[in-house]
Formats: structure tokens, sequence, C-alpha cells
């Protein structure tokens, strides 16, 4: 779903107050004192909470975007940079990284083409092998959601976990088996 400009808006502001006050402060009534508004104006622009929580998981989808490309920019090992960027997404927005990952996902309401795009650079890293590339984005969603919910050791070398992850990634990609 292609949102207005003004449910853009709003769901920027819904994505700030996500931010600091995680998914409980969440709700139309702080989301609508946030904008000096009252909270049925929202819905005269996203019809209920879930097209809020889509429509800010579409923003979290650009952002993502925004972070693999400029990981790429003269990567020697675009797989490296794109795991580091996804890493470092998650953790400097906690919040909406479990938004964006954490139940099933109403693609229909997704800006059209925006996953697709966030996508699309694991996609091409791993050498256009679809099941590597969802294999990929699963290693690195398991090892982020384990760092932000603290589940490794204390002493855990998580920065050697990660390269030895994308080793066997490497080791996997087709233009680098024939290396």
């Amino acid at each position: 779903m292609t949102i207005t400009p003004r449910a853009r808006e709003i769901a920027d502001a819904a994505l700030q107050l996500l931010e600091a006050e995680g998914a409980e402060g969440l709700t139309m009534r702080r989301l609508a004192d946030r904008l000096g508004i009252r909270a049925p104006s929202i819905y005269k622009h996203l019809p209920d909470k879930e097209a809020l929580e889509t429509a800010i998981i579409s923003i979290g989808f650009e952002l993502q975007t925004a972070a693999f490309e400029t990981a790429l920019e003269g990567s020697a090992d675009p797989l490296a940079a794109l795991a580091s960027a996804y890493r470092e997404f998650a953790h400097a927005n906690p919040h909406l990284y479990r938004l964006m990952t954490e139940r099933e996902l109403d693609r229909a309401r997704l800006t059209p083409g925006v996953e697709a795009r966030a996508a699309l650079p694991v996609h091409e890293a791993v050498g256009g092998d679809p099941d590597l590339a969802r294999a990929t984005w699963a290693f690195a969603h398991g090892m982020t959601i384990l760092e932000l919910d603290r589940r490794f050791p204390p002493d855990a070398d998580l920065d050697a976990a990660w390269r030895r992850g994308l080793e066997a990634i490497h080791s996997a990609t087709p233009r680098r088996r024939g290396r």
C-alpha cells in the first residue's frame, strides 16, 4: 500500500515513539499526543494500528536499504559489509528491528517493492542464489536477535562467530566456490 504524505508523517512520528518507548509505548493515544492531535484523527490516514505498524516497517526497509547501499560503497567484501550494516541497523534501532522481524509480515500492506529493494543486495552478494540469500538472512537474524536478547554468554566472541558464519556462507556462494 502506498501511503500519503500525512500518513508518512504520522508513521515517522510513530517510529520515533517506538524507538523512545518500545512497542508497549506505541499506542494511538500516545502517538496522537506526540502529534498534537486527537487519536481518532490518525484513523483518517491509517485505518488501524496494523496499518500504522506496516507503514513503520516500510520505513524500516527504506532505512535498511539506505544502510546497505552505504555499506556497499567501495566494499571489497559485499557480504561482510552487508552483515555489518545489518547488525548495526538492528543495534541502532532495536524496537524497529523487532517490529520488522517478530511476526508474520502482511506484505500486501507494505509500500510496493520496499522489501525486495532491501533484500536485493543480499541476493546479489551470494551470487543470485535465492535459497542461500534466505539462509544468509536467517543466519544474520539469528545472530542479531540473540545478541539483542543477550542470550550469548558474556565471554562469547561474537565477532568471531559472525566471521565463521560468513566464511561458511562465502564457501557456499557460487562465484566464490570457483575461485
